[in-house]
């Protein structure tokens, strides 16, 4: 699906459900005790979204009450963002920047919490004969376009004053792109865990060119979710964010064992794949009250915006205050 037509989803989804901007519910208005029904979450097999398998695994979503939560999951960002916007799905994981996307779009979604933020966990890699950033001019590079690679990417380049123009660039998704690297096919290559490590145990001259660390929160994870499932089932939204709590809380006191759960969600062995965990920051509820409407909104945000801009992902401005709603946050326990 293009980009004009997942845009023109987005706006037809919009129309369906509702013009009107929802004012954030009052905390002390959410109920605490969950509707009945299915709770559908779009996800990727990505490390960063790992506490939701935890959750699964380990009956939290069941000790909050919730009487089945769907993880649907997708290979590919487009995909799951053309299935949040037609309805399909009642949240799901974004990157920040697609959060933003899918708002100036015209999707009526909310952010409702800070999922994580990727360090190491996203690089540029490269081969034996790319060294520098500088050296990415004139060369080929996989990635998948409209993506935390894409915006990744032009980070990198525009940090040397560059821009995409100067590489040239080859289009595909982003459990391929490591794959490509591997098989000689382009020199460089742009992916995130699990197949950054995958692709530098394939080929020991495979190395971490330039990672999403030299801004933390640059790659950040949101949970989004429609603004009709705001208002229809809010008590499954505060179940939720309580059951991801509940699972990271288990995640610090069982790492090794809920790490093993995740590896297994994204098709990897826990040995591989440990270091790989030490890329990613996981945010708490705790952490959430605090940065969610600080930090998150007053830097990271407007960092994030406007490297998509930059990067000619996003093409028009999206306030911090109308996308995010902590009121699930601050309402949760």
């Amino acid at each position: 699906m293009s980009l004009s037509i997942w845009k023109g989803a987005c706006l037809a989804a919009a129309a369906a459900i509702s013009l009107a901007i929802r004012p954030a519910l009052a905390a002390d208005s959410i109920p605490t005790k969950p509707e009945p029904g299915t709770f559908k979450l779009g996800t990727e097999p990505w490390l960063g979204y790992g506490q939701w398998d935890v959750a699964a695994s380990k009956g939290f979503f069941a000790k909050r009450g919730l009487s089945k939560v769907e993880l649907v999951n997708f290979s590919e960002d487009k995909d799951l963002n053309a299935a949040l916007a037609s309805g399909q799905l009642d949240g799901a994981n974004v990157a920040s920047h697609t959060a933003m996307v899918m708002a100036a779009a015209g999707l009526p979604i909310k952010v409702i919490m800070l999922l994580d933020f990727s360090m190491t966990a996203d690089a540029i890699l490269s081969g034996k004969d790319v060294n520098t950033v500088e050296d990415l001019k004139g060369k080929k590079i996989a990635f998948e376009q409209g993506t935390t690679s894409d915006i990744l990417l032009n980070y990198a380049l525009q940090s040397k004053g560059m821009t995409i123009a100067d590489v040239t660039p080859v289009p595909m998704p982003a459990a391929d792109a490591g794959s490509a690297l591997i098989a000689g096919r382009v020199p460089v290559a742009v992916t995130y865990e699990p197949y950054l490590t995958a692709a530098r145990a394939q080929n020991h001259d495979v190395k971490l060119l330039f990672s999403a660390g030299v801004d933390p929160g640059l790659i950040s994870d949101v949970l989004v979710v429609r603004d009709s499932v705001l208002k229809e089932k809010p008590g499954q939204v505060l179940a939720m964010v309580e059951a991801w709590n509940d699972a990271l809380t288990d995640y610090k006191a069982n790492t090794a064992e809920d790490r093993g759960i995740i590896a297994k969600a994204v098709g990897s062995d826990l040995a591989s794949l440990n270091t790989a965990f030490d890329g990613v920051r996981f945010y708490s509820l705790a952490e959430n009250k605090q940065v969610l409407q600080g930090s998150y909104a007053q830097k990271t945000f407007l960092d994030v915006e406007q490297a998509a801009t930059k990067a000619g992902i996003l093409s028009s401005k999206v306030d911090a205050k109308d996308l995010i709603d902590p009121s699930f946050v601050e309402a949760a326990q």
